[in-house]
């Protein structure tokens, strides 16, 4: 079958497995080339594994110095007769692919992180292939609901200011168009939906479960991934329910911090950039403020994307926070701010950069955004996570499926 882009509002309905192949090359071939983590874990977890900085993490890790072998979490959908299966699904079997042909193990196991079964079958597959432990548990879930344990009713995430109405543009990337909205101000219920979706609860039931389970290793760390933002997004981000979740998250990682203190080890949340990732592109608002901010950060040189953000994180905070001088000890001290956060958004944060994005944001608006803005860069990186846009893949040639999809074995 042929395979094109289906996008409905900011939402892909398809994804081609070829494309999803050569967006993992291209990033496994950047860390190959960057500078290599020193020091880092050889035994890692991945919640939230098929995409984003999950799935960024987890390719720097294996392949970008480090050499670590890793589990997986994602609940990703795959091919049957009607739909040719998520973008996730194909990240995770290329993943697999090319980890196993480098001698790495890659264990995906797939079905809802925030399930006591996918944590029990974790705990499993961490006692068969890394020897009951794990030296670093990355947790980036990005979902919109989560099931209550006892009734299993759902918690629902809003994306809504909190306190007063915000007015607001996103983009249909369906049809390319600017649409402004006004979005009334969360409920309690939605506010409290929103923490125990996005909060740091699941978090800490992970670390919980596995630290039950005698299963962290020596100086295990553990990671979960934020975002602050500039002024322009606060209202709608820091200020609304999101930013009420994400210092719930923040708040976890210092209870968490004290936990895995008694195996020499910490917890830390991760605050990165900007990008488009299959959730940022749902947030009201956030949309402009990426297209100017993708637009400065390119034309100044700094721009990142997922992989790039992974690299510097573990090369330059994790685990090469210190000197590289002989001094183990402080090699094993992470840099983090006065809240104890680690800081890799601190190029998106420059002050003059920062200046010429409220510059650019100022005057954008449904006629000139995507002439003033980097419009292109930012619908290319969303079509790319869905496996197109890449120069490499034919995409008039038809695609087998079922060639495609056969499993493959885990050592």
């Amino acid at each position: 079958m042929i395979i094109k882009p289906e996008i409905t509002g900011v939402v892909a309905r398809s994804a081609h497995p070829l494309g999803c192949e050569q967006a993992i090359i291209k990033q496994i071939e950047y860390v190959k080339n960057a500078i290599p983590i020193k020091n880092g874990p050889k035994r890692v977890l991945i919640i939230g594994a098929s995409s984003g900085f999950g799935l960024a993490a987890r390719i720097a890790l294996t392949f970008g110095g480090a050499k670590a072998d890793t589990i997986g979490i994602s609940f990703e959908r795959a091919q049957n007769e009607k739909n040719v299966g998520s973008a996730g699904f194909y990240n995770n079997l290329y993943f697999q692919k090319h980890a196993q042909s480098e001698g790495r193990i890659a264990v995906n196991i797939d079905g809802d992180a925030f399930s006591s079964r996918i944590k029990a079958e974790a705990i499993e597959a961490i006692e068969t292939y890394f020897e009951g432990e794990v030296d670093l548990i990355i947790y980036s879930v990005a979902s919109g609901v989560r099931p209550k344990p006892d009734t299993g009713e759902m918690w629902r995430s809003a994306i809504k200011p909190i306190d007063q109405s915000v007015f607001g543009a996103s983009i249909s990337l369906e049809d390319d168009q600017w649409q402004e909205t006004t979005l009334p101000p969360a409920s309690d219920a939605e506010i409290e939906g929103t923490l125990k979706v996005m909060g740091g609860e699941d978090w800490e039931l992970w670390v919980d479960a596995l630290i039950n389970s005698e299963s962290i290793g020596e100086g295990c760390k553990t990671i979960a991934f934020s975002y602050m933002g500039s002024d322009i997004t606060h209202p709608i981000y820091l200020d609304g329910t999101l930013g009420r979740a994400k210092i719930d998250l923040h708040q976890t990682s210092h209870s968490l911090n004290l936990k895995l203190a008694n195996f020499n080890g910490g917890a830390y949340a991760t605050v990165c950039k900007a990008l488009v990732t299959k959730a940022s592109v749902f947030i009201p608002g956030l949309s402009p403020y990426l297209i100017a901010l993708y637009k400065v950060m390119k034309a100044n040189g700094t721009h990142e994307g997922c992989i790039e953000q992974m690299q510097r994180l573990f090369t330059t905070k994790l685990y090469g926070g210190g000197t590289d001088h002989g001094d183990k000890d402080n090699l094993t001290k992470v840099p983090v701010d006065g809240e104890r956060l680690i800081r890799i958004d601190d190029l998106e944060l420059d002050a003059a950069t920062q200046q010429q994005v409220h510059t650019l944001v100022k005057t954008m608006n449904r006629d000139n955004f995507q002439d003033i803005g980097d419009y292109c860069g930012f619908k290319n990186a969303f079509l790319q996570l869905n496996g197109f846009g890449f120069e490499e893949v034919d995409y008039h040639a038809p695609v087998d499926l079922e060639q495609i999809v056969t499993p493959v074995i885990v050592p």
